[in-house]
C-alpha cells in the first residue's frame, strides 16, 4: 500500500534564508504546528470543563480556578516546546550538542521528544504551583487527563510528515513510505494514534470520571501512556542513529519504563 503523498506545509512555504550567519527555513504553515495549536487549544478548553465539574473533586474542590488555568497554559506550552527540543537532544542526539549547537535551535528541522516534553511540563506544573500556591497533583491530575488530545494530533502529524515509520513488514495495510526504502513497514503512527490518543483518552476519562485520590489520575496516565508506547514501539523503526539498545528495547522502551514504575507508585500511594 502506497503512502499518501500528503504535502507537510498548509500553505506554501517560504525559501530558506540566512540571518546573521543562521540559515533559517524552509518556513511555512506545517501540518505539525497546527497538530501543536489543536492540541494546546482543545487540552486547555478540556481542562476548564473539567475543572469546573465540582463533584469531580469531592470536598476538597478544583485544583486550579480558570483564570489560573489559563495563566497555566503558557507555562505548558514552554515546557513542551522547550522540554521536547532539550529531550530530543539529550536522549536521542547528543552528538548535536557538540558537533553542531546552532542546530538544536532549528525547530523547523523536526526532533521533538515526547518524554521530554513530558519532563518540561511536569517541571513547568510543579514551578507553577509553588508560584500560585495550588496542589501539585490536583493540578498533575487535571493536566493528565487532558495530554492524550495532544498526542492524538501529533501522531496524526507524524503520519502526514510520513516521520517516525515502523519496522517492516508483511501485513496487508504495510504502507511504503518516502525516504523508507520500497519494502511495506507498519504504519506505527497509527497504532501510536490510536493507543495514545484514544484508547488513552477514553481510560482516562473513565478512570476521572469519579473522585479519586490525589495523584492517582496521573498515576494512571503515566502507567497507561508507558505500558501502550512500549507495545507500539516494537513495530516502530528504532531511530538509524540508535538502534536497538540493551535487551533489543529502544530508547522509547527504556524511557517508558522509569515512567511506567512512577505511575505504580502513585496509584499505590496510600490514600492520606
Amino acid at each position: 500500500m502506497p503512502f499518501p503523498d500528503i504535502d507537510p506545509f498548509i500553505i506554501g512555504q517560504i525559501p530558506a534564508f540566512e540571518l546573521f550567519g543562521l540559515t533559517i527555513g524552509p518556513l511555512g504553515v506545517r501540518w505539525y504546528a497546527l497538530a501543536y495549536v489543536l492540541g494546546i487549544v482543545l487540552g486547555w478548553r478540556y481542562a476548564l470543563k473539567l475543572a469546573g465539574n465540582e463533584p469531580l473533586w469531592g470536598e476538597r474542590g478544583s485544583p486550579a480556578t480558570p483564570a489560573q488555568i489559563d495563566d497555566l497554559i503558557l507555562w505548558i506550552t514552554l515546557g513542551i516546546i522547550g522540554g521536547g527540543r532539550l529531550g530530543y537532544v539529550l536522549f536521542y542526539n547528543t552528538s548535536m550538542i557538540w558537533e553542531s549547537p546552532v542546530d538544536i535551535l532549528k525547530l523547523w528541522d523536526g526532533g521533538m521528544s515526547f518524554h521530554g516534553g513530558l519532563i518540561g511540563v511536569v517541571l513547568a506544573i510543579w514551578m507553577f504551583a509553588r508560584s500560585d500556591g495550588v496542589r501539585l497533583l490536583g493540578l498533575g491530575d487535571l493536566v493528565a487527563a487532558v495530554v492524550p488530545i495532544g498526542l492524538f494530533f501529533g501522531r496524526i502529524a507524524n503520519f502526514i510528515n510520513g516521520e517516525l515509520w515502523g519496522r517492516v513488514t508483511e501485513v496487508p495495510w504495510g504502507m511504503v513510505f518516502r525516504h523508507a526504502g520500497a519494502l511495506p513497514r507498519h504504519p506505527s503512527q497509527l497504532y501510536q494514534f490510536a493507543l495514545e490518543g484514544v484508547a488513552l483518552f477514553v481510560l482516562l476519562w473513565w478512570y476521572s470520571a469519579r473522585p479519586r485520590p490525589l495523584g492517582r489520575v496521573s498515576g494512571a496516565f503515566l502507567v497507561g501512556y508507558g505500558v501502550f508506547r512500549f507495545v507500539a514501539e516494537f513495530t516502530r523503526e528504532p531511530d538509524a542513529f540508535l538502534g536497538l539498545l540493551a535487551l533489543g528495547l529502544t530508547m522509547g522502551q527504556w524511557l517508558c519504563l522509569p515512567m511506567i514504575a512512577a505511575g505504580v507508585a502513585l496509584l499505590a500511594w496510600p490514600r492520606r
